[in-house]
Protein backbone atom coordinates (compact mmCIF):
# COMPACT_ATOMS: atom_id res chain seq x y z
CA UNK A 1 0.00 0.00 0.00
CA UNK A 2 2.80 2.52 0.82
CA UNK A 3 4.64 1.68 -2.62
CA UNK A 4 1.55 2.69 -4.25
CA UNK A 5 0.92 5.88 -2.87
CA UNK A 6 4.57 7.14 -3.04
CA UNK A 7 4.12 5.83 -6.58
CA UNK A 8 0.48 8.12 -6.94
CA UNK A 9 2.30 11.72 -5.13
CA UNK A 10 5.48 10.77 -7.94
CA UNK A 11 3.24 10.89 -10.84
CA UNK A 12 1.02 13.65 -9.47
CA UNK A 13 4.67 15.33 -8.90
CA UNK A 14 5.63 15.19 -13.00
CA UNK A 15 1.77 16.72 -14.28
CA UNK A 16 2.77 19.26 -11.91
CA UNK A 17 6.08 19.69 -13.65
CA UNK A 18 5.08 19.58 -16.94
CA UNK A 19 2.82 22.24 -16.48
CA UNK A 20 4.91 24.93 -14.72
CA UNK A 21 7.44 23.93 -17.51
CA UNK A 22 4.69 24.52 -20.49
CA UNK A 23 3.52 27.88 -18.68
CA UNK A 24 7.59 28.51 -18.50
CA UNK A 25 8.02 28.54 -22.09
CA UNK A 26 4.75 30.67 -22.59
CA UNK A 27 6.16 33.59 -20.34
CA UNK A 28 9.99 33.09 -22.12
CA UNK A 29 8.33 33.51 -25.14
CA UNK A 30 6.35 36.53 -24.06
CA UNK A 31 9.73 38.24 -23.13
CA UNK A 32 11.58 37.17 -26.31
CA UNK A 33 9.08 38.97 -28.18
CA UNK A 34 9.51 41.79 -26.05
CA UNK A 35 13.26 42.09 -26.41
CA UNK A 36 12.68 41.80 -30.07
CA UNK A 37 13.89 38.04 -30.51
CA UNK A 38 10.66 36.53 -32.87
CA UNK A 39 12.66 33.39 -33.51
CA UNK A 40 13.58 32.34 -30.20
CA UNK A 41 9.65 33.35 -29.22
CA UNK A 42 8.71 30.83 -31.67
CA UNK A 43 11.20 28.03 -30.36
CA UNK A 44 9.85 28.74 -26.64
CA UNK A 45 5.94 28.39 -28.29
CA UNK A 46 7.05 25.13 -30.33
CA UNK A 47 8.04 23.86 -27.09
CA UNK A 48 4.97 25.02 -25.09
CA UNK A 49 2.39 23.41 -27.80
CA UNK A 50 4.47 20.13 -27.57
CA UNK A 51 4.20 19.63 -23.88
CA UNK A 52 0.15 20.71 -23.92
CA UNK A 53 -0.05 23.79 -23.50
CA UNK A 54 -3.17 23.76 -25.61
CA UNK A 55 -4.82 20.98 -23.27
CA UNK A 56 -4.12 23.32 -20.30
CA UNK A 57 -6.46 25.82 -18.77
CA UNK A 58 -7.54 28.40 -21.16
CA UNK A 59 -6.09 31.57 -19.77
CA UNK A 60 -2.62 29.39 -20.82
CA UNK A 61 -4.11 28.87 -24.48
CA UNK A 62 -5.45 32.46 -24.85
CA UNK A 63 -1.01 33.68 -23.43
CA UNK A 64 0.06 31.05 -26.39
CA UNK A 65 -2.22 32.30 -28.99
CA UNK A 66 -1.18 35.93 -28.04
CA UNK A 67 2.09 35.47 -27.97
CA UNK A 68 2.39 33.45 -31.16
CA UNK A 69 0.58 36.02 -32.93
CA UNK A 70 2.91 39.26 -31.63
CA UNK A 71 5.80 36.89 -32.87
CA UNK A 72 4.35 36.47 -36.26
CA UNK A 73 3.66 40.08 -35.91
CA UNK A 74 7.12 41.54 -35.66
CA UNK A 75 8.92 44.95 -35.29
CA UNK A 76 6.97 48.09 -36.09
CA UNK A 77 3.50 46.55 -35.37
CA UNK A 78 3.86 44.38 -38.62
CA UNK A 79 4.03 47.35 -41.36
CA UNK A 80 6.86 45.79 -43.95
CA UNK A 81 6.12 42.11 -42.45
CA UNK A 82 5.31 39.35 -44.83
CA UNK A 83 1.73 38.49 -45.97
CA UNK A 84 2.03 35.37 -44.69
CA UNK A 85 3.56 35.81 -41.27
CA UNK A 86 0.53 39.00 -40.79
CA UNK A 87 -2.01 36.13 -41.82
CA UNK A 88 -0.67 33.46 -39.16
CA UNK A 89 -0.55 36.36 -36.43
CA UNK A 90 -4.31 37.17 -37.25
CA UNK A 91 -5.41 34.02 -37.04
CA UNK A 92 -3.54 33.31 -33.96
CA UNK A 93 -5.08 36.42 -32.08
CA UNK A 94 -8.56 35.85 -33.19
CA UNK A 95 -7.87 31.76 -31.78
CA UNK A 96 -7.17 33.72 -28.61
CA UNK A 97 -10.06 36.18 -29.01
CA UNK A 98 -12.41 32.97 -29.53
CA UNK A 99 -11.61 31.56 -26.15
CA UNK A 100 -11.35 34.94 -23.92
CA UNK A 101 -11.37 38.45 -25.41
CA UNK A 102 -8.40 39.60 -23.60
CA UNK A 103 -7.56 43.54 -24.58
CA UNK A 104 -3.72 42.11 -25.77
CA UNK A 105 -5.20 40.16 -28.59
CA UNK A 106 -8.16 42.86 -29.99
CA UNK A 107 -5.23 45.29 -29.65
CA UNK A 108 -2.72 42.80 -31.42
CA UNK A 109 -5.13 42.05 -34.45
CA UNK A 110 -5.90 45.58 -34.72
CA UNK A 111 -1.91 46.12 -35.72
CA UNK A 112 -2.37 42.99 -38.07
CA UNK A 113 -5.05 44.76 -40.08
CA UNK A 114 -3.31 48.43 -39.76
CA UNK A 115 -0.60 46.52 -41.12
CA UNK A 116 -1.72 44.94 -44.02
CA UNK A 117 -3.86 47.59 -45.32
CA UNK A 118 -0.40 50.29 -44.79
CA UNK A 119 1.17 47.14 -46.59
CA UNK A 120 -1.34 47.15 -49.46
CA UNK A 121 -0.87 50.71 -50.13
CA UNK A 122 3.02 50.31 -50.25
CA UNK A 123 1.98 47.87 -52.88
CA UNK A 124 -0.23 49.78 -55.09
CA UNK A 125 2.59 52.09 -55.21
CA UNK A 126 4.23 49.75 -56.76
CA UNK A 127 1.50 48.56 -59.34
CA UNK A 128 1.13 44.92 -57.85
CA UNK A 129 -2.30 45.10 -57.52
CA UNK A 130 -3.13 41.49 -56.90
CA UNK A 131 -0.89 41.58 -53.48
CA UNK A 132 -2.67 44.65 -52.61
CA UNK A 133 -5.79 42.97 -52.86
CA UNK A 134 -4.53 40.32 -51.23
CA UNK A 135 -3.89 42.09 -48.37
CA UNK A 136 -7.21 44.07 -47.95
CA UNK A 137 -9.40 41.16 -48.56
CA UNK A 138 -7.61 39.27 -45.28
CA UNK A 139 -8.15 42.64 -43.98
CA UNK A 140 -11.40 42.74 -44.36
CA UNK A 141 -11.87 38.99 -43.26
CA UNK A 142 -10.15 39.60 -39.68
CA UNK A 143 -12.54 42.04 -39.08
CA UNK A 144 -15.42 39.48 -39.09
CA UNK A 145 -16.38 41.12 -42.41
CA UNK A 146 -17.61 44.43 -41.05
CA UNK A 147 -15.26 46.85 -42.34
CA UNK A 148 -16.62 46.59 -46.45
CA UNK A 149 -14.44 49.37 -47.47
CA UNK A 150 -11.67 47.00 -47.39
CA UNK A 151 -13.50 44.61 -49.41
CA UNK A 152 -14.33 47.57 -52.59
CA UNK A 153 -10.98 48.40 -52.61
CA UNK A 154 -9.89 44.76 -53.19
CA UNK A 155 -12.41 44.56 -55.81
CA UNK A 156 -10.57 48.09 -57.51
CA UNK A 157 -7.39 46.69 -57.66
CA UNK A 158 -8.20 43.43 -59.03
CA UNK A 159 -9.66 45.50 -61.75
CA UNK A 160 -6.87 47.47 -62.18
CA UNK A 161 -4.97 44.10 -63.21
CA UNK A 162 -7.68 43.40 -65.04
CA UNK A 163 -8.75 39.95 -62.72
CA UNK A 164 -12.32 40.25 -63.61
CA UNK A 165 -13.33 36.72 -62.36
CA UNK A 166 -12.39 37.42 -58.60
CA UNK A 167 -12.96 40.99 -58.19
CA UNK A 168 -16.83 40.32 -59.84
CA UNK A 169 -16.96 38.38 -57.39
CA UNK A 170 -16.18 40.50 -54.63
CA UNK A 171 -18.22 43.24 -55.86
CA UNK A 172 -21.27 40.63 -56.12
CA UNK A 173 -20.64 39.95 -52.46
CA UNK A 174 -20.51 43.93 -52.07
CA UNK A 175 -24.19 44.07 -53.75
CA UNK A 176 -25.37 41.42 -51.84
CA UNK A 177 -24.17 42.42 -48.09
CA UNK A 178 -26.50 46.13 -49.77
CA UNK A 179 -22.94 47.81 -49.63
CA UNK A 180 -22.98 51.19 -49.76
CA UNK A 181 -19.62 52.82 -49.51
CA UNK A 182 -21.57 56.61 -48.22
CA UNK A 183 -19.57 58.49 -45.80
CA UNK A 184 -18.85 61.70 -43.92
CA UNK A 185 -14.92 62.60 -44.45
CA UNK A 186 -13.34 64.73 -41.82
CA UNK A 187 -10.05 67.12 -42.49
CA UNK A 188 -8.03 69.86 -41.34
CA UNK A 189 -5.15 71.83 -42.06
CA UNK A 190 -1.87 70.63 -41.46
CA UNK A 191 -0.33 73.85 -39.72
CA UNK A 192 3.48 72.90 -40.42
CA UNK A 193 2.76 72.07 -44.19
CA UNK A 194 -0.32 73.76 -44.86
CA UNK A 195 -1.61 70.47 -46.54
CA UNK A 196 -5.21 69.62 -46.08
CA UNK A 197 -5.54 66.24 -44.35
CA UNK A 198 -8.30 63.08 -44.15
CA UNK A 199 -8.65 61.74 -40.39
CA UNK A 200 -10.24 58.67 -39.85
CA UNK A 201 -12.80 60.10 -37.55
CA UNK A 202 -14.43 63.19 -36.43
CA UNK A 203 -13.05 62.62 -32.82
CA UNK A 204 -9.63 62.10 -33.90
CA UNK A 205 -10.00 65.12 -36.06
CA UNK A 206 -11.02 67.11 -33.04
CA UNK A 207 -8.36 65.68 -31.10
CA UNK A 208 -5.98 67.05 -33.76
CA UNK A 209 -7.39 70.99 -33.63
CA UNK A 210 -7.74 70.91 -30.10
CA UNK A 211 -3.29 70.37 -30.06
CA UNK A 212 -2.90 73.04 -31.92
CA UNK A 213 -1.43 71.30 -34.96
CA UNK A 214 -4.46 71.76 -37.51
CA UNK A 215 -6.76 74.08 -38.29
CA UNK A 216 -9.74 74.68 -40.82
CA UNK A 217 -11.72 71.67 -40.00
CA UNK A 218 -14.03 70.70 -42.78
CA UNK A 219 -16.29 67.53 -43.71
CA UNK A 220 -17.21 66.42 -47.07
CA UNK A 221 -20.32 63.68 -47.37
CA UNK A 222 -19.16 61.08 -50.06
CA UNK A 223 -21.90 59.23 -52.82
CA UNK A 224 -23.08 56.21 -52.83
CA UNK A 225 -20.50 53.48 -54.70
CA UNK A 226 -23.64 51.42 -55.74
CA UNK A 227 -24.03 52.58 -59.17
CA UNK A 228 -20.01 52.16 -59.81
CA UNK A 229 -20.36 49.15 -58.38
CA UNK A 230 -22.99 47.53 -60.80
CA UNK A 231 -21.03 49.40 -63.74
CA UNK A 232 -17.86 47.22 -63.05
CA UNK A 233 -19.77 44.46 -61.93
CA UNK A 234 -21.77 44.83 -65.85
CA UNK A 235 -18.42 46.42 -67.72
CA UNK A 236 -16.78 43.03 -66.82
CA UNK A 237 -19.10 40.58 -67.99
CA UNK A 238 -19.27 42.88 -71.17
CA UNK A 239 -15.21 41.93 -70.99
CA UNK A 240 -15.69 38.97 -70.82
CA UNK A 241 -18.84 38.67 -73.72
CA UNK A 242 -21.78 38.47 -71.27
CA UNK A 243 -23.78 41.55 -72.65
CA UNK A 244 -26.96 39.98 -70.67
CA UNK A 245 -25.57 39.31 -67.21
CA UNK A 246 -24.45 42.98 -67.77
CA UNK A 247 -27.99 44.48 -68.25
CA UNK A 248 -29.04 42.03 -65.22
CA UNK A 249 -26.53 44.03 -63.02
CA UNK A 250 -27.72 47.33 -63.53
CA UNK A 251 -31.43 45.97 -63.42
CA UNK A 252 -31.05 44.19 -60.24
CA UNK A 253 -29.40 47.66 -58.75
CA UNK A 254 -32.31 49.79 -60.20
CA UNK A 255 -34.84 48.16 -58.42
CA UNK A 256 -34.42 49.77 -54.99
CA UNK A 257 -34.26 53.41 -57.11
CA UNK A 258 -34.88 53.14 -60.99
CA UNK A 259 -35.05 56.56 -61.00
CA UNK A 260 -31.57 57.30 -59.73
CA UNK A 261 -29.67 59.25 -61.95
CA UNK A 262 -25.98 57.55 -61.19
CA UNK A 263 -27.43 54.15 -62.00
CA UNK A 264 -29.27 55.43 -65.17
CA UNK A 265 -26.09 56.60 -65.96
CA UNK A 266 -24.34 53.64 -65.86
CA UNK A 267 -26.99 51.50 -67.63
CA UNK A 268 -26.35 54.25 -70.41
CA UNK A 269 -22.82 53.64 -70.18
CA UNK A 270 -22.99 49.89 -70.61
CA UNK A 271 -25.08 50.62 -73.52
CA UNK A 272 -22.34 53.09 -75.05
CA UNK A 273 -19.70 49.90 -74.52
CA UNK A 274 -22.11 47.99 -76.34
CA UNK A 275 -22.53 50.27 -79.59
CA UNK A 276 -26.11 50.96 -78.89
CA UNK A 277 -26.05 54.55 -78.81
CA UNK A 278 -29.42 55.32 -79.95
CA UNK A 279 -30.24 53.26 -76.20
CA UNK A 280 -27.73 55.21 -74.48
CA UNK A 281 -29.46 58.64 -75.83
CA UNK A 282 -32.41 57.52 -74.85
CA UNK A 283 -31.42 57.15 -71.57
CA UNK A 284 -29.57 59.89 -71.44
CA UNK A 285 -32.54 62.31 -72.40
CA UNK A 286 -34.11 60.85 -69.31
CA UNK A 287 -30.95 61.72 -67.11
CA UNK A 288 -31.71 65.55 -68.41
CA UNK A 289 -34.83 65.38 -67.30
CA UNK A 290 -34.06 64.80 -63.47
CA UNK A 291 -30.46 66.94 -63.51
CA UNK A 292 -31.63 69.61 -66.35
CA UNK A 293 -28.63 72.15 -65.16
CA UNK A 294 -25.88 69.06 -64.95
CA UNK A 295 -23.06 69.84 -67.90
CA UNK A 296 -21.41 66.75 -67.51
CA UNK A 297 -24.76 65.06 -69.20
CA UNK A 298 -24.51 67.62 -72.17
CA UNK A 299 -20.79 66.60 -72.70
CA UNK A 300 -21.66 63.04 -72.65
CA UNK A 301 -24.32 63.52 -75.11
CA UNK A 302 -22.00 65.31 -77.18
CA UNK A 303 -19.36 62.62 -77.46
CA UNK A 304 -22.09 60.34 -78.02
CA UNK A 305 -23.59 62.18 -80.81
CA UNK A 306 -19.94 62.52 -82.34
CA UNK A 307 -19.32 58.67 -82.04
CA UNK A 308 -23.11 58.49 -84.25
CA UNK A 309 -21.78 60.72 -86.72
CA UNK A 310 -24.24 63.26 -85.53
CA UNK A 311 -21.90 66.11 -85.74
CA UNK A 312 -25.16 68.91 -85.50
CA UNK A 313 -26.52 67.68 -82.19
CA UNK A 314 -22.87 66.92 -80.90
CA UNK A 315 -21.67 70.76 -81.22
CA UNK A 316 -25.34 71.54 -79.52
CA UNK A 317 -24.44 69.70 -76.41
CA UNK A 318 -21.08 70.67 -76.00
CA UNK A 319 -22.70 74.79 -76.50
CA UNK A 320 -25.01 73.50 -73.80
CA UNK A 321 -22.45 72.36 -71.40
CA UNK A 322 -20.67 75.34 -71.99
CA UNK A 323 -23.68 77.28 -71.38
CA UNK A 324 -24.05 75.65 -67.93
CA UNK A 325 -20.31 75.70 -66.99
CA UNK A 326 -18.38 78.66 -68.65
CA UNK A 327 -14.62 76.68 -67.63
CA UNK A 328 -15.71 73.17 -68.91
CA UNK A 329 -12.45 73.05 -70.84
CA UNK A 330 -13.07 70.20 -72.40
CA UNK A 331 -16.56 71.04 -73.95
CA UNK A 332 -14.75 74.23 -75.56
CA UNK A 333 -11.95 71.48 -76.58
CA UNK A 334 -15.09 68.96 -78.06
CA UNK A 335 -17.09 71.87 -79.65
CA UNK A 336 -13.63 73.09 -82.11
CA UNK A 337 -12.99 69.62 -83.06
CA UNK A 338 -16.46 68.82 -84.13
CA UNK A 339 -16.66 72.15 -86.15
CA UNK A 340 -13.67 71.53 -87.78
CA UNK A 341 -14.91 67.73 -88.43
CA UNK A 342 -15.47 68.91 -92.06
CA UNK A 343 -11.91 69.95 -92.60
CA UNK A 344 -10.78 66.77 -93.74
CA UNK A 345 -13.67 66.48 -96.78
CA UNK A 346 -13.03 70.37 -97.77
CA UNK A 347 -8.91 68.96 -97.92
CA UNK A 348 -9.88 66.10 -100.03
CA UNK A 349 -11.85 67.80 -102.45
CA UNK A 350 -9.38 70.73 -102.82
CA UNK A 351 -6.63 67.76 -103.43
CA UNK A 352 -8.64 66.71 -106.10
CA UNK A 353 -9.31 69.55 -108.53
CA UNK A 354 -6.87 70.10 -111.44
CA UNK A 355 -5.98 73.13 -112.90
CA UNK A 356 -8.73 74.72 -115.05
CA UNK A 357 -9.88 77.98 -114.29
CA UNK A 358 -13.39 76.34 -113.32
CA UNK A 359 -11.49 74.14 -110.79
CA UNK A 360 -9.28 76.75 -109.66
CA UNK A 361 -12.73 78.87 -108.78
CA UNK A 362 -14.07 75.68 -106.90
CA UNK A 363 -10.12 75.21 -105.41
CA UNK A 364 -11.37 79.61 -103.89
CA UNK A 365 -14.98 78.44 -102.72
CA UNK A 366 -13.64 75.31 -100.66
CA UNK A 367 -10.16 77.52 -99.56
CA UNK A 368 -12.84 80.35 -98.01
CA UNK A 369 -15.55 77.87 -96.57
CA UNK A 370 -12.61 75.55 -94.91
CA UNK A 371 -11.35 79.55 -93.71
CA UNK A 372 -14.59 80.35 -92.27
CA UNK A 373 -14.46 76.79 -89.88
CA UNK A 374 -11.28 77.86 -88.84
CA UNK A 375 -12.70 81.28 -87.68
CA UNK A 376 -15.66 79.87 -86.09
CA UNK A 377 -13.57 77.27 -84.39
CA UNK A 378 -11.02 80.08 -83.17
CA UNK A 379 -12.94 81.46 -80.24
CA UNK A 380 -13.35 78.44 -78.07
CA UNK A 381 -9.88 77.57 -78.51
CA UNK A 382 -8.91 80.33 -77.58
CA UNK A 383 -11.20 80.34 -74.48
CA UNK A 384 -9.74 76.49 -74.09
CA UNK A 385 -6.03 78.34 -73.71
CA UNK A 386 -6.84 80.55 -71.47
CA UNK A 387 -8.71 77.82 -69.12
CA UNK A 388 -5.24 75.47 -69.71
CA UNK A 389 -2.32 77.75 -70.69
CA UNK A 390 -0.26 75.22 -70.56
CA UNK A 391 -2.14 72.86 -72.97
CA UNK A 392 0.01 71.66 -75.68
CA UNK A 393 -2.71 70.05 -77.68
CA UNK A 394 -4.84 72.79 -77.64
CA UNK A 395 -1.67 75.34 -78.74
CA UNK A 396 -0.89 73.14 -81.03
CA UNK A 397 -4.48 73.24 -82.69
CA UNK A 398 -5.04 76.71 -82.17
CA UNK A 399 -1.04 77.37 -84.18
CA UNK A 400 -2.19 75.30 -86.71
CA UNK A 401 -5.15 77.44 -87.43
CA UNK A 402 -3.07 80.61 -86.96
CA UNK A 403 -1.00 79.75 -89.86
CA UNK A 404 -3.64 78.66 -91.55
CA UNK A 405 -5.23 81.91 -91.68
CA UNK A 406 -2.33 83.54 -92.30
CA UNK A 407 -1.61 84.89 -89.23
CA UNK A 408 2.06 83.89 -89.09
CA UNK A 409 3.27 85.95 -85.81
CA UNK A 410 0.82 84.69 -83.72
CA UNK A 411 1.34 81.07 -84.54
CA UNK A 412 5.33 81.74 -84.27
CA UNK A 413 4.93 82.94 -80.11
CA UNK A 414 2.98 79.84 -79.42
CA UNK A 415 5.54 77.56 -80.86
CA UNK A 416 7.20 79.05 -78.80
CA UNK A 417 5.35 78.34 -75.97
CA UNK A 418 5.54 74.88 -77.47
CA UNK A 419 8.97 74.57 -77.29
CA UNK A 420 9.27 75.79 -74.09
CA UNK A 421 6.65 73.35 -72.41
CA UNK A 422 8.28 70.76 -73.86
CA UNK A 423 11.55 71.33 -72.63
CA UNK A 424 10.31 71.25 -69.23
Amino acid sequence: MTIKKNLFTLSLCCISFIGFSQRGEVRDAEDAHEDGNYEKAFEYLDEAKSEGVLQDKEKWQVRYYIAKGYAHLGPKKGVGRSFENLKKAGENFKKSIEIEKEDEAVKGLKFVRNALVQNAVNQQQKQNFVAAADQLYKSYELGNKKDTMYLYYAASNLVQDKKYDRAVKYYEELMDINFDGARTEYYAVNKKNGKKERFESKKFRDLSIKSGEYKKPTKKETKSKRPEIAKNIALIYIQQGEKDKALEAINNAKEDNPDDPALLQAEADIYYEMGDTEKYDEIMQKIIKLQPNNPNLYYNLGVASEKNDKVEDAKKYYKKAIELNPEFVNAYINLSTAILDKEKEIVKQMNELGMSNADQKKYEKLKEKKRKYYEEALPYLKKAKKIEPNNIGVIQTLMNIYYQLGKSEKADKLRKKIDSLQSK
